[in-house]
C-alpha cells in the first residue's frame, strides 16, 4: 500500500494525513492485513467493502488506532497532576474524584494514574473514593490492558522504586503490573466519536494523543463538546503535549498548563 491509497482511506473515513504521517508504517501494515483477509485485491475493492459492511467497516477503524504510549509519558503532566490538581481536587471534600480515560488505547496511563493515586493516598488522610472508567474503540488493546503486560520500553521513566513496588518481573523480558493496581478499573469498548460519554460529571478526562491528533477540527468538533459537557463544572481536562485545543474548545475552558485545561 502507496501513501496514495492509505491518503484515501483517510479520506474516507476523515482521518487527518498529519496525524498519521508519523504512524503510518505500522497502521498500513494492519490495514494491508485486513485487505487480504478480505480478499480485497486493491483499495477500490476496500472502500467498496467498507461502504456496505459495517462489520468490516468497525474493524478497519480499529486497525487504524494507535497504540503507542509509555508510563508516565511527559513527565511534567504527572508532576502538575500530583502537585497541584488532585491536592486542589481533594480539598473540595468531594466523596468521590471520577475519572475518564477517553482511547486508553494498551493502558499505560491509566496505571500510571493508579500508581500515582496509591502514592498520594499514602500520603494524605481522607481522600476521596476513586471511580476510574477506561475506553477504546478497540477491544484487543483493552483486553492488552486488563492483562497488565509490558516490554521494557515501556516503564523506561518509572523509577526503580516504582518498578519493585508496582511491578513483577514476566517472563524474563516483560513487566507486569502488581494485581491491586488492576482494582476498582472498569473497562469499556467505546467510540467517542459516536458514543455519549460512559457518565457524566468527571473531575478529570484524559483525552491524549487521539482525537486533537488522528482527526480534523471539523470532525473532532461534536465528540470534543460531549466530552467538556461530561466534565464536572470545575473538572480538568488533559491532552497530548504535542496537540492544540482548537478555537471551539476553548470557549468552555481556561488553560490551566499548555495540556491541562479546566472548566469554566
Amino acid at each position: 500500500m502507496d501513501d496514495y491509497q492509505f491518503a484515501r482511506l483517510l479520506d474516507f473515513f476523515n482521518y487527518s494525513w498529519k496525524g498519521y504521517r508519523k504512524v503510518r508504517k505500522g497502521v498500513k501494515k494492519r490495514v494491508s492485513r485486513h485487505m487480504q483477509e478480505m480478499g480485497c485485491r486493491n483499495m477500490d475493492d476496500y472502500l467498496e467493502r467498507i461502504k456496505t459492511d459495517n462489520a468490516v467497516r468497525t474493524e478497519s477503524k480499529r486497525r487504524m488506532t494507535v497504540p503507542i504510549s509509555r508510563f508516565f509519558r511527559d513527565r511534567l503532566m504527572w508532576q502538575i497532576l500530583e502537585e497541584q490538581i488532585l491536592p486542589e481536587i481533594t480539598r473540595q471534600g468531594r466523596f468521590q474524584i471520577r475519572i475518564w480515560f477517553a482511547g486508553c488505547a494498551g493502558g499505560e496511563e491509566v496505571y500510571s494514574f493508579k500508581i500515582l493515586w496509591e502514592e498520594f493516598q499514602a500520603g494524605n488522610d481522607a481522600v476521596p473514593r476513586l471511580l476510574v472508567i477506561a475506553t477504546d474503540i478497540n477491544p484487543l488493546y483493552l483486553e492488552r490492558a486488563q492483562k497488565g503486560i509490558y516490554p521494557p520500553g515501556t516503564l523506561r521513566e518509572v523509577d526503580e522504586a516504582r518498578r519493585k513496588c508496582c511491578f513483577e518481573r514476566y517472563r524474563k523480558e516483560h513487566y507486569a503490573v502488581k494485581p491491586f493496581l488492576k482494582e476498582g478499573i472498569d473497562w469499556r469498548v467505546h467510540d467517542f466519536l459516536i458514543d455519549d460519554p460512559p457518565a457524566n460529571n468527571f473531575d478529570i478526562v484524559f483525552l491524549r494523543n487521539n482525537l486533537l491528533t488522528y482527526y480534523p477540527e471539523e470532525v473532532s468538533q461534536t465528540p470534543l463538546e460531549r466530552i467538556v459537557d461530561a466534565l464536572s463544572p470545575s473538572g480538568f481536562l488533559f491532552i497530548g503535549a504535542k496537540e492544540e485545543m482548537p478555537v471551539h474548545g476553548r470557549q468552555r475552558l481556561s488553560c490551566f498548563n499548555r495540556y491541562v485545561f479546566q472548566k469554566i
